[in-house]
């Protein structure tokens, strides 16, 4: 099995637990209002309320029924953060959540956090399937999901209010069912 020449030329990232030093940059992307717009976040995190969460979030998507993850590079600087949110055990499945930070965008750090994920999802957790809902206007976004294999499956009409104007959601998915080339 070899590995596509766009898959070789991916950053090497690390998906790994949050830990307490994480706090400040948790604390800069969870309060970026930038990406309030593309997500169900509306309200400022506190550090008391962020610093709460990673002391007392046990690790266990069963528990948790999530797991965040920092994504870093080589460098070990963390680039991003990853969610598996709204775990559900019974059908196996949990949406993605992904937030690369402005300094390191459209560098592939996206697609090889998503392989990363896909893999332990697939392999560890044994979800049958991952979803996720983008905003129609983010096309990178979209075009990522994409290429790591999700697929369009339905589209939310005025799904997503910017404070102006509501626009259309996209859901992809994506099915675990065999290991990927």
């Amino acid at each position: 099995m070899t590995k596509s020449s766009d898959e070789q030329r991916l950053p090497i990232v690390t998906l790994r637990a949050i830990e307490p030093e994480d706090l400040d940059i948790l604390y800069r992307i969870e309060n970026d209002r930038e990406v309030w717009n593309v997500s169900a976040t509306n309200v400022p995190y506190s550090k008391y309320m962020l610093h709460d969460y990673i002391a007392n979030a046990t690790g266990d998507i069963y528990t948790d029924k999530q797991v965040r993850m920092m994504i870093e590079n080589q460098q070990q600087e963390v680039v991003g953060i990853l969610d598996l949110v709204n775990f559900d055990p019974t059908h196996r499945r949990a949406e993605v959540g992904i937030i690369i930070q402005q300094p390191f965008r459209c560098q592939g750090y996206a697609t090889a956090a998503l392989d990363k994920v896909i893999d332990y999802a697939r392999d560890t957790l044994h979800l049958h399937q991952l979803y996720v809902y983008i905003d129609s206007t983010q096309k990178a976004s979209l075009a990522t999901f994409q290429h790591v294999g999700f697929k369009k499956s339905a589209v939310l009409d005025d799904w997503l209010f910017d404070g102006e104007n509501y626009r259309e959601t996209i859901i992809l998915q994506y099915l675990c069912k065999k290991a990927r080339n």
